[in-house]
């Protein structure tokens, strides 16, 4: 038996922003089976925590229905909620299966994670995954060599909210890639941006609101606007917010998250 919940991140409301499953391990399973219970619970992202130490250090795994994750946004701040929630301690410690050490604090209602920055590069968008995606025109087209997700700045937030892709057509527009990233300014006093992402070729065809991108897309608009501080808005079907923080060689996202389910998964 293995203490499971499911968990609204990006949102203060239930039924909104990303689920994530969250599995509390008391010993190790394999990649295999961690892989078949993502699939079985069928969310863009499950996240395996287990605890190391009593210095508030967690071991942290994520895997999509197709395949282990590097690193996931909404499946850390899910896993955070719980651990908080559970033991009222302050401040915790995640080890990713790439070894990297993510601190997450707590300011009242949101959950800080402390996230690396990395850059993108100038990259040609081939015609075939703008038309996938119902694109005639982008304003810039770049890369993230690190998460492999090309990343597309449109016009307006209108269209970006507009957009219906042909999934089919857009995995096999283009090959070694995670994902697309289409994003526009707000121009309004909300936000600062929005975006969609779209990852058929290792998840689900659209995340709802996706935390991880935000390793580039927050340097991105922060160079574009002169702001080290944004608000971002994620313009899915389930909608999600966030706001994020560059420092340095990190960024801060603050978000909130709701526990929505909690049972034990039965897989012997």
């Amino acid at each position: 038996m293995i203490k499971t919940y499911f968990v609204d991140s990006f949102t203060s409301e239930p039924f909104k922003g990303n689920p994530a499953g969250v599995c509390v391990l008391d010993e190790e399973i394999g990649s295999e089976k961690m892989l078949t219970i993502a699939n079985e619970i069928g969310f863009s992202e499950t996240a395996f925590i287990k605890k190391i130490n009593d210095d508030h250090l967690y071991s942290i795994r994520y895997f999509s229905p197709k395949m282990e994750i590097a690193l996931c946004g909404h499946a850390t701040l899910a896993s955070a909620k719980i651990i908080f929630e559970k033991t009222q301690v302050p401040a915790i410690s995640f080890i990713t299966g790439e070894n990297l050490n993510l601190t997450i604090g707590k300011s009242g209602s949101n959950i800080i994670m402390e996230f690396p920055v990395y850059d993108t590069v100038p990259f040609t968008t081939p015609q075939s995954v703008l038309a996938s995606l119902g694109l005639n025109d982008v304003i810039n087209s770049s890369y993230s060599t690190k998460n492999k997700i090309i990343l597309l700045e449109i016009a307006d937030t209108k269209t970006l909210a507009a957009l219906n892709p042909d999934f089919t057509a857009l995995v096999i527009s283009y090959e070694n890639i995670n994902g697309v990233l289409v994003t526009a300014a707000s121009g309004t006093d909300q936000y600062d941006y929005h975006y969609r992402y779209f990852w058929p070729w290792a998840g689900t065809n659209e995340d709802p609101v996706t935390g991880g991108v935000q390793t580039f897309l927050a340097r991105y608009w922060s160079t574009r606007l002169n702001k080290k501080r944004m608000t971002a808005f994620q313009s899915s079907k389930r909608t999600g917010f966030m706001t994020v923080e560059l420092n340095a060689d990190k960024v801060l996202i603050y978000g909130t998250a709701v526990i929505v389910f909690e049972g034990e998964l039965t897989c012997d």
